[in-house]
């Protein structure tokens, strides 16, 4: 079954004749209010705003997971029916950005490994979008890429480097609002073995390539 409405539709199966992967975005870890399955959600797993307009972090202890965790894999299931060949789950580090619940770093990186199985289970391609604090070899082992935001912002990019030593590819973003310049991380990226990209926060089609 493949999924026809919508603006985008006919979108990916376009990029596939043209012999791209695609890789297709799902917030698993916050709700928006303009989603379609957003009324869907129960009020006690919505917390606070994530800081993007519209967005609040979910609840992803263990103990919610019977309340949204199904919507979230409705979600994955989607994506497989679209034909997404992976997916770039977001929103999936709510520790120490006050999410509204008491989520500990441990409660995060069950979080992350579910993910990672709930995309596997329908024959996705799965990165680790942030949450750098949970990088270690479980999460090293059950991704497969990484997805990072401003690791060179923040002198934080050295345990990456676990992705690539197991010969999984690592996508680094730096953003010019931020006051950066290809010159100020390209040469590490390179370095590292990252493919390094420097973008404007509204994510539109502009892009400098490190290498």
């Amino acid at each position: 079954m493949r999924v026809d409405k919508g603006a985008n539709a006919g979108t990916i199966d376009a990029l596939h004749a043209d012999g791209k992967k695609v890789i297709c975005y799902v917030d698993s870890g916050a709700w928006e209010d303009y989603r379609p399955d957003a009324s869907l959600f129960p009020r006690q797993v919505i917390g606070n705003s994530t800081g993007w307009s519209g967005e609040r972090w979910l609840d992803i202890r263990r103990s919610a997971w019977p309340a949204s965790e199904p919507l979230i894999a409705a979600r994955f299931d989607l994506a497989a029916r679209s034909h997404c060949d992976g997916v770039e789950p977001d929103q999936n580090n709510p520790w120490g950005n006050n999410p509204g619940f008491s989520i500990s770093l441990a409660d995060q990186k069950a979080w992350y490994l579910h993910v990672a199985a709930l995309a596997h289970a329908r024959g996705l391609s799965v990165g680790q979008k942030n949450g750098i604090e949970t990088t270690d070899a479980d999460t090293v082992a059950a991704f497969d890429w990484n997805l990072n935001e401003e690791c060179n912002m923040y002198q934080e990019c050295g345990v990456l480097r676990e992705y690539t030593a197991a010969d999984k590819a690592v996508f680094q973003v730096e953003y010019v609002d931020e006051g950066m310049r290809a010159a100020d991380f390209c040469p590490a990226d390179n370095s590292a073995n990252f493919d390094g990209l420097l973008k404007y926060r509204e994510l539109g089609s502009w892009r400098h390539a490190c290498r």
